[in-house]
């Protein structure tokens, strides 16, 4: 039953189903007559001629049936005679046939007539708008005076890049409070909300398109409040060494030791492993060397100790080390350990001194790696031949290896001339400072 219920009231035409959900209720009365018809007539003419728009529709009524005719502007104005008809005492039915006008004419008219409303309105509401313009205007060049100043903003920041965010916050704060300010005098506060929604939409938009330089921003904030390194400093970043030049809102810069530019996005920078050789003087360097299998190991740890301890660049604390590193087919190898001050000693160039230094010690003592040798069994005779001719000859004492050659950190200093020469004229734009927190 229910579905049979359903089917049919999917049947019944919306046009009926609304015209009967307008019509009036109640009791029908017996009384009928053309002097009460005349009535509803009349007060139906005088209601609608009261009323914008119904001058072109005609009202009849017989028994109490009201019949409308004639065209309105639009729909929802014909719709709404029902519900004016409805309410007039003595009506029985509705027989609503008016329709949209398409005169141009008559359509266009009201629009005209809008239009010079509101432009009317608009030149009367101008002195208004021109105060709420004006109040805006002054809170705006206040809140950009107040930021402009140097106190109280550089004192409460750690460094001149924090210091630009809290201008920009006030910045933003005083045009938010001016554009409140302004809309609360031309009382239209209601737009405030839909402006502020519209910025949220876009302002979401615009994070998911440069979430990467937002990403970056964050990390020039934090690396600029506690500072992995100072300029000069000679770091590894990612992979990438060389001496710290500028951070910057948005990339790290480094100068490697072959003179290039290296920029690093400060979020990869904030992300990753950060070797710092600068923050303390004291380096280490090391190498190996591998003397004769046949050689006395504690004799060639004791030449190695004697030689790098007499070097004048390596220091005396903390001391040198020597130590049995592996045991191959053909010799043992050595691990040496030194120290240097960097601020006054190239590290690879004493490196470098050491390697060649000990090398020279142990082919002095004779316990410098002797070269493979392999073993041909190719016959009795052809060995014995080549036995023959490959007679071992008398060896020749080494030279003596030459003095200790100059190690200073020549280079470093020039490189660190580069950067200060790079440094010169920053000013703000440069986020490393002296008195920030180090990590």
């Amino acid at each position: 039953m229910r579905l049979l219920a359903l089917i049919v009231y999917l049947l019944i035409p919306l046009g009926l189903l609304a015209q009967t959900a307008d019509q009036p209720t109640g009791t029908i009365t017996v009384e009928d007559n053309a002097q009460a018809d005349a009535a509803i007539a009349n007060r139906i003419r005088d209601i609608l001629g009261e009323l914008d728009g119904y001058d072109d529709v005609s009202v009849t009524v017989s028994s109490g049936i009201v019949t409308l005719r004639g065209t309105t502007l639009d729909m929802s104005s014909a719709t709404r005679l029902n519900e004016l008809v409805g309410r007039v005492q003595g009506v029985v039915a509705i027989e609503n046939e008016v329709l949209e006008t398409t005169d141009v004419v008559e359509r266009l008219n009201p629009a005209v007539d809008r239009f010079m409303t509101r432009a009317t309105q608009m030149i009367a509401f101008l002195p208004l708008a021109l105060i709420g313009l004006a109040v805006f205007v002054v809170i705006i060049i206040f809140g950009f005076w107040l930021a402009r100043r140097q106190q109280p903003w550089d004192r409460l920041s750690p460094n001149a890049f924090i210091a630009d965010i809290y201008r920009q916050i006030i910045r933003l704060v005083f045009v938010i409070g001016g554009l409140v300010v302004a809309l609360d005098i031309l009382g239209a506060t209601a737009l405030l909300s839909g402006i502020l929604g519209a910025a949220g939409i876009v302002g979401l938009a615009i994070g998911f398109a440069v979430r990467d330089t937002v990403e970056n921003f964050i990390a020039s904030v934090m690396l600029s409040i506690r500072q992995p390194f100072r300029p000069n400093d000679t770091v590894e970043i990612n992979g990438d060494t060389g001496k710290v030049i500028r951070l910057t809102s948005r990339a790290t810069i480094l100068l490697s030791f072959d003179g290039n530019h290296i920029r690093i996005p400060n979020a990869t920078v904030f992300k990753s492993r950060i070797v710092n050789f600068t923050r303390n003087a004291e380096r280490r360097f090391t190498f190996a060397l591998s003397v004769s299998g046949e050689a006395d190991l504690a004799q060639a740890q004791q030449i190695a100790l004697d030689t790098i301890s007499d070097l004048p660049f390596v220091l005396k604390t903390p001391e040198v080390s020597v130590w049995v590193e592996s045991v191959d087919d053909f010799w043992v190898t050595l691990n040496m350990a030194a120290w240097i001050n960097q601020t006054e000693t190239n590290i690879v160039l004493a490196r470098s001194e050491a390697i060649r230094l000990t090398q020279a010690a142990f082919e002095a003592a004779g316990m410098a790696a002797p070269f493979p040798t392999y073993r041909l069994d190719t016959g009795g005779a052809e060995i014995t031949r080549l036995s023959a001719e490959t007679k071992a000859e008398p060896a020749t004492p080494p030279a003596p290896p030459a003095p200790v050659q100059d190690v200073d950190a020549t280079a470093d200093k020039e490189l660190e001339q580069i950067v200060d020469q790079e440094r010169a004229g920053l000013s703000r734009r440069d986020l490393l400072t002296d008195n920030a927190t180090e990590e």
